[in-house]
């Protein structure tokens, strides 16, 4: 982690305060490989590579003192802050030589020298930041570019570019429904999310991580619209990794490199996925109504193989284990499967961390101590979560791993599961007392991955030839490496654009942005409803043109749309689910790509079209790879839809008509021919494969 540190050892063997310096140690210093760090008198910085400006920043960085507030409650945290206090940096003191041909900048403070160490690599410069003050924080004064951008940050809801907004980036619960006047412990708000990530990607080709688990909260020029600043809730040193592209692409596959790509998903994940719950008469029903249909299903998703339990408020759920439900809904589960797997299917599962003091897996975990404790006495941390009193595994626990691996072994050999959905990660308090000792407020943003590795591992060693399918929905930066497939998280069933149908096109972009390149979505949503007729035929829209086209039942099961609740409706998803067949070459050829270089299926306009900024802010319409794009239908009532067109030749896929880019243009958009264009040349077989 602290890569940089033997370069700031000579520094910080002197101790005391750096001298104040007259700006004299201004002026290009370079670093190899084609980079210049150009210092100014100030203490402003900016990197040049191959003479092209990357990162600047608008004022050396600082630390600073915080007395916050903190609350939690189900799964969302509130911060308030009391009262803060900078340490301000007064001087550039020096600019001197580091090892391996790196530089350190060193400024002068009241409370000792703070440095920022550079180092030049391939594709790369490596920064890290050391203050000697005391400090509950480190703050990154970054330059507002006029002509630059801020993609990325995870998965994001609102919006793709997010310049001009300010928001946290910690792991939580995305929130129900997101209204802005709503409760905080319950709605969130526009940037509340599962899947943060302090990472930024610049339409000029470049992109900055920030290497930590601690909060970290940014503002993007809204404050003052010349600086961007980073505040990295920790003191300790901070490393940055700052990827110089030439292009956003080749900054994508340069964040890969260091985080690692997710793992390919099997050629069948492609296919069809199908929600099938509520037990073994119920699925069977299910499953000979989808072959009468026609639907060319690969993947069965039987969440509910746990048992079923009642959601608060009402609504369809599911047992918290990791164990099957053999006494009601699936007596006899392992033969149930394989003789779905015999007429051709795949069957999924769903599993998560919580512990549920209900269930048979709370009383072996709290006697081998593999439970986070309070602060402050040996008492199991429990708090209100989806199922009543519940708390979450103390991964750090080596027993607890093993007892998870245990039993999800057992789901795999004997019960015969193909994978599952890892669902939630988010819920770790901040404040507890973990096995390993470690910081839980650092803890809890890695979780995520602590949570999907234990299930990639496992998998991984079962079937090392990757027959397997997970997909989860939590993460921060390093999940990327034993990730597979994350999908949008639980919209609520409706086209609100706080946390409707809209937000789920700038959630699949935002994570192609941030590394996450195999994404899906529920059709149609999952909280709120009951989903009507119309939502369930645009989101089956959205769905068919997606990677992973996969229904779900909702929290309302028994009062939502669904694929076969009418003959129009199960005419309809069965055309579209042909046409998503129809693209499943495309998207072995996009998955093989994505799995090298970490492009997204689903891709930002921007990402092929960077000296296009009228692609830069767009989070509604999309690229299924390079050359396909599509436009969903996203309102209410809405029968037709402006988008836009980047330069060159673009085909309807519904009528074959041929328009020019770049420009915006206005087409019908009936229900069942969302606007999709196909670059170069006319795509009939889609046609042919819709018509049956």
């Amino acid at each position: 982690m602290h890569r940089l540190l033997p370069l700031l050892l000579p520094l910080l063997a002197c101790g005391g305060p750096a001298p104040k310096g007259d700006g004299a140690a201004a002026g290009a210093h370079p670093l190899g490989d084609g980079v210049v760090v150009q210092v100014e008198a100030s203490g402003a910085f900016s990197i040049e590579v191959d003479g092209r400006r990357t990162l600047a920043l608008a004022a050396p960085p600082f630390a600073r003192r915080v007395d916050e507030q903190v609350e939690a409650q189900l799964g969302m945290w509130r911060f308030t802050r009391l009262a803060e206090e900078d340490v301000p940096t007064a001087a550039l003191a020096s600019v001197t030589p580091g090892d391996d041909g790196g530089l350190v900048i060193t400024y002068a403070t009241a409370e000792g020298p703070l440095e920022v160490a550079l180092r030049a690599g391939a594709g790369r410069v490596d920064l890290e930041v050391h203050s000697s003050a005391e400090a509950d924080a480190l703050v990154i004064p970054v330059a507002c570019d006029p002509g630059g951008s801020f993609h990325g940050f995870g998965e994001q809801y609102a919006r793709t570019e997010h310049t001009g907004q300010a928001f946290r980036l910690f792991v939580s619960e995305q929130g129900i429904g997101r209204d802005p006047a709503g409760s905080w412990l319950l709605d969130g708000d526009a940037y509340t999310t599962y899947f943060p990530m302090p990472w930024f990607l610049d339409a000029r080709g470049h992109g900055l991580l920030l290497q930590t688990d601690h909060r970290v909260q940014v503002d993007l020029c809204a404050a003052d619209p010349a600086v961007a600043t980073f505040e990295v809730m920790s003191g300790a040193p901070l490393q940055l990794a700052l990827f110089t592209g030439p292009t956003p692409m080749d900054a994508l596959r340069q964040l890969g490199d260091e985080l690692g790509r997710p793992k390919a998903p099997p050629g069948w994940a492609t296919g069809l996925w199908l929600c099938m719950q509520g037990g073994e008469d119920r699925v069977w029903e299910q499953v000979e109504a989808a072959e009468a249909a026609g639907l060319p299903a690969t993947v069965l998703w039987v969440q509910d193989w746990t048992g079923r339990r009642e959601n608060p408020g009402g609504g369809y759920g599911v047992q918290y284990r990791w164990e099957p439900d053999e006494d009601e809904l699936y007596p006899g589960i392992a033969a149930f499967f394989a003789a779905l797997k015999d007429r051709g299917y795949r069957v999924v599962g769903y599993v998560n961390p919580f512990v549920d003091r209900q269930l048979q897996h709370w009383d072996d975990l709290e006697a081998g101590g593999m439970l986070p404790l309070r602060p402050d006495s040996d008492e199991v941390y429990a708090f209100v979560g989806p199922r009543g009193d519940m708390t979450t595994v103390d991964l750090s626990h080596p027993g607890a791993r093993a007892y998870i691996t245990e039993r999800l072994r057992a789901a795999v050999d004997e019960v015969g599961l193909d994978g599952w959905m890892a669902d939630f990660a988010e819920w770790l308090p901040i404040d507890a007392r973990l096995h390993d000792g470690s910081d839980a407020a650092a803890a809890h943003n890695r979780y995520p991955e602590a949570w999907q590795r234990i299930t990639r591992e496992l998998m991984d060693e079962l079937r090392p030839d990757g027959d397997y399918l997970m997909f989860a929905r939590s993460g921060w930066q390093g999940v990327q490496g034993v990730a597979m497939i994350h999908w949008a998280g639980d919209q609520e069933a409706d086209f609100h654009a706080e946390d409707g149908l809209p937000t789920v096109v700038p959630a699949l972009l935002s994570m192609g942005l941030s590394g996450q390149p195999f994404v899906t979505h529920d059709i149609a949503g999952f909280s709120g409803g009951p989903s009507t007729r119309e939502l369930y035929l645009r989101w089956t829209e959205l769905g068919a043109f997606t990677p992973y086209m996969r229904t779900h039942d909702g929290n309302e099961r028994d009062a939502n749309w669904r694929w076969d609740e009418d003959a129009d409706t199960t005419a309809h998803f069965a055309r579209l689910a042909r046409v998503h067949e129809a693209l499943r070459p495309l998207l072995a050829e996009l998955t093989a790509e994505a799995a090298a270089t970490g492009a997204p299926l689903v891709r930002h306009l921007m990402l092929e079209h960077p000296d296009d900024p009228e692609t830069w802010p767009l989070s509604d319409q999309y690229l299924l790879g390079p050359d396909l794009l599509v436009a969903p239908v996203l309102t209410e009532g809405a029968g037709t839809r402006e988008l836009y067109l980047p330069d060159g030749a673009w085909f309807h896929v519904w009528t074959g008509e041929a328009f020019a880019g770049p420009g915006w243009v206005t087409v019908d958009a009936p229900i069942g021919a969302p606007p999709v264009f196909h670059r170069g040349d006319d795509w009939p077989a889609l046609r042919e494969a819709a018509d049956g």
